[in-house]
């Protein structure tokens, strides 16, 4: 073995691994080395790998962090402690345990060749175990998250997912936000017998208030803090004022809908009451620096965007440092417009929270289920001044798999493995807690990264990338930590190009996965409603896959071959053919679950396939059955197409009229029917 390749797997790359067809690949020795030059590596020569190589180890040694179940007794390696002060077949080693409660208890420890033994500790949470003058962090987790049958009292229950701003609110150029969340929740609850237990919405992590161009959710500034264009000014006595109509334009305009919502913030700032402003400033207090800090980067971003600069690595050095005396100086001078930046995140944060009460009051078990991105911006909130917490000069996406034919580059980061081994994973806690902070249940977008993550130099090709390993079982600990704390479940999007064992392990955590419907066959045939998951959420689709309406249709092969993506190995009238041998097996799925009767219905008549599709989904043993709105709604377009930016308009749909209204209509009805008379 080269000292690269040493170099590369000690690290956590992954030089072989196999696409989602199975078929073994191999990363170039070229992109080894960029990709450890980015993790701060030299791997130039074989003289320099080594010298990486034993740095590595030195920082590994470094590492005072372990989890463990409750009551599980766990080892520490001795390589923790100097030499005589843990020997082996010493008995009577003892170590102080400080549990985050301030109670102290103390441990005696059995000490052989392979470590210190530590006995089963009882109490879940994060502690501190003190031996030997080593502070050793700890993370003791129940077995398992918050179970979807322990949310819904042991019954089935089913769901709708949905983008936020798509949500029509009849006010002409604005796009939805909270207030229309929560009053979807209260009309969508009551629905016919048992009505809809949850609403998975779309990420509502901070974008960038300056950047109209910036409205992915996927790609946020931070995931610790929230998308103030989403805040609900109604809660204030504040209403949108503004011409109001029955309808909404098919796609929002960004450019004017977000400075409009802006103008809209700072209008109701500088009306707000001194009671308001009291609440404002005990939250502040609450939130802690961390809060400030995202603040003022809004500020900065604010000022310096005007300059042409798109993150904080385009403003002068001085501002670099959050902690600087540049910035700093320039919080205080405009201290008015940081504080607008706090005061909207206070407003998003209590409006979310009233949407998941509404839902909980009209009647939702889980209500709201929040969706955790992967990762950020680099040149957003949290990479500013982040002190190494991040990927510095890698971006995260995926190989070519069944999601992007052609691979893919997010153009995002995320928080590094080995940052989080070394704070004690301080940043991945902090993550769950916003998301699950006014939310009965979270989605982690990409749950394959809690294992490992493909990244990719900067410059290079999607496909010039590498899987990274990541400390899957403390992060699926933590999880279940926070699940319980908030009593909420979690869900993880286990699709693509999924290593072997990953879902085995989600599933023994309670981390449920998803089975969305074009993926569950066997061959040709798709799979028998009893054949599905018991542990897993069924879906008709997700806003990364096309519609009920328009598979059946064929629009998602209409647009493949409009933008030249994923059908190239294929002619139109091949596509065509084997689509028309997808809709024959799907419909005799349907008909042989008891989901649908007759015969197969016309490509241009998609109504009985979404209700057959329904009933299917409902049929299966998932806990929880999800339908996207667009799918309950009978709409042929997907709110996003993975793998393009301007081709299609991503993020960008919007529905027609105010759902309520929508929801009325009887063949959207007779959809939330199929779903009601079957989810018991």
């Amino acid at each position: 073995m080269s000292m690269l390749h040493e170099l590369a797997r000690a690290v956590g790359l992954q030089i072989e691994w196999q696409d989602a067809a199975g078929t073994a690949q191999r990363v170039s020795d070229q992109s080894l080395t960029a990709i450890l030059s980015a993790l701060g590596h030299d791997a130039q020569s074989d003289a320099a790998a080594a010298r990486s190589l034993a740095h590595h180890r030195e920082q590994l040694g470094r590492n005072r962090f372990v989890s463990a179940d409750r009551g599980e007794e766990f080892i520490l390696p001795l390589q923790w402690f100097a030499a005589g002060e843990l020997t082996a077949g010493n008995d009577a080693a003892t170590g102080e345990l400080r549990l985050e409660t301030g109670a102290v208890q103390l441990l005696s420890l059995s000490v052989g060749p392979e470590g210190a033994l530590v006995p089963g500790i009882a109490v879940v949470g994060y502690h501190k175990l003190i031996i030997a003058g080593q502070v050793i962090r700890l993370a003791i987790a129940p077995p398992r998250c918050r179970l979807i049958l322990d949310a819904t009292n042991g019954r089935q229950a089913w769901g709708v997912s949905l983008q936020i701003p798509s949500l029509c609110n009849g006010v002409e150029g604005q796009a939805g936000a909270f207030g229309d969340l929560g009053a979807l929740a209260a009309a969508a609850a009551p629905l016919g017998r048992a009505g809809a237990d949850a609403l998975a919405i779309s990420p509502v992590h901070a974008l960038f208030p300056a950047d109209a161009s910036r409205f992915s959710p996927y790609a946020p500034s931070s995931r610790l803090f929230l998308n103030i264009l989403l805040g609900n000014p109604g809660l204030l006595g504040h209403p949108q004022a503004d011409v109001a109509d029955t309808g909404c334009n098919a796609l929002i305009d960004w450019s004017a809908a977000i400075p409009a919502r802006i103008g809209w913030l700072r209008q109701v700032f500088a009306m707000q009451t001194q009671e308001t402003r009291d609440e404002v400033s005990k939250w502040r207090l609450q939130m802690g620096p961390a809060l400030k800090q995202h603040a003022l980067f809004d500020a900065l971003h604010t000022h310096f965007f005007a300059t042409g600069a798109t993150g904080w690595q385009g403003w002068p050095e001085p501002y670099h440092d959050p902690a600087g005396e540049a910035a700093q100086t320039f919080a205080t001078d405009h201290c008015e417009e940081v504080d607008f930046f706090v005061f909207a995140q206070w407003l998003a944060r209590i409006s979310l929270d009233h949407a998941q009460a509404q839902a909980r009051e009209a009647g939702m078990t889980i209500g709201l289920i929040c969706d955790l991105a992967v990762g950020m911006d680099a040149g957003g909130s949290h990479a500013w001044g982040s002190g190494g917490e991040l990927l510095d000069g890698l971006s995260v996406g995926a190989p070519p798999d069944q999601l992007g034919p052609d691979g893919q580059d997010w153009g995002i980061t995320a928080l590094s493995p080995f940052a989080m081994q070394r704070n004690g994973f301080q940043g991945f806690i902090a993550t769950l807690r916003a998301g699950l902070g006014s939310a009965g249940g979270i989605r982690i977008d990409h749950a394959l990264g809690l294992r490992r993550l493909w990244v990719i130099p900067a410059g290079a090709s999607s496909g010039e990338g590498a899987y990274l390993s990541y400390p899957f079982e403390d992060m699926l600990r933590i999880a279940a930590i926070e699940s319980h704390r908030a009593s909420a479940v979690v869900i993880g999007e286990d699709l693509g190009t999924v290593p072997a064992g990953l879902r085995e392990r989600l599933k023994a955590r309670a981390v449920a996965g998803m089975r969305v419907l074009w993926f569950e066959q066997a061959g040709d045939d798709f799979l028998p409603p009893a054949a599905w998951d018991h542990d897993a959420v069924a879906m008709t689709g997700t806003h990364d896959l096309v519609t009920i309406a328009g598979w059946w249709t064929g629009r998602d092969q209409a647009w493949n071959r409009q933008i030249g993506r994923g059908s190239h190995h294929h002619t139109e009238a091949e596509d065509k053919a084997t689509r028309a041998l997808q809709r024959q097996a799907l419909w005799n799925a349907f008909v042989a679950s008891g989901a649908a009767s007759g015969a197969c219905p016309p490509t241009d008549e998609p109504a009985a396939v979404i209700v057959a599709a329904l009933r299917h989904l409902a049929m299966t043993p998932c806990p929880l059955v999800i339908a996207t709105i667009e799918d309950l709604l009978g709409l042929v377009e997907q709110p996003n197409l993975p793998g393009t930016i301007d081709e299609h308009p991503n993020w960008r749909r919007r529905l027609s009229q105010p759902l309520a209204m929508l929801l009325a209509l009887p063949e959207v009805a007779a959809r939330t029917d199929a779903l009601n008379e079957s989810c018991q």
